[in-house]
């Protein structure tokens, strides 16, 4: 019973590593859902896509609050990595969601060139007084 309980526990080990040192992609998404931001405001994730690529990174976003993330990603390297897109998703369900209901924000991201490049979006109320960086993402990426 012991040895299978190690076996067990071995073969999930190795799995992750697996997963964790899987690839590069080319078309690679990162979402970070409204619960995980309640969770922690503040998230950083690390990614890798290949040149050519493409990333969306995809986060919860409610603009009836008065939050909003920021229009355009900062970037660190825009040699690197360019955004393409931004948009809002709003929440679809049958019957129509309630006034209120969060939605997504997207970001498309074009691989340019192999080299890192930190992705910065803040989640803020925009006006003068409003309250800034009440969530924040960080995403690193490696360009392969």
């Amino acid at each position: 019973m012991k040895s299978k309980l190690i076996l067990t526990y071995a073969m999930v080990a190795i799995s992750l590593c697996l997963f964790a040192c899987a690839p590069a992609t080319k078309q690679v998404s990162i979402e970070v859902s409204c619960d995980d931001f309640m969770k922690l405001q503040h998230i950083s994730k690390e990614a890798e896509v290949l040149v050519d690529g493409s990333l969306t990174v995809t986060l919860c976003s409610n603009p009836t609050t008065g939050f909003v993330w920021s229009e355009s990603a900062q970037i660190s390297d825009q040699t690197v990595l360019q955004q393409v897109d931004h948009k809002f998703i709003s929440p679809v369900s049958e019957p129509p969601p309630p006034p209120g209901t969060p939605g997504q924000e997207v970001w498309t991201f074009k691989a340019l060139k192999e080299g890192t490049s930190i992705i910065s979006m803040e989640y803020s109320r925009p006006w003068e007084g409003g309250e800034k960086g009440e969530w924040t993402f960080v995403l690193t990426v490696t360009v392969k």
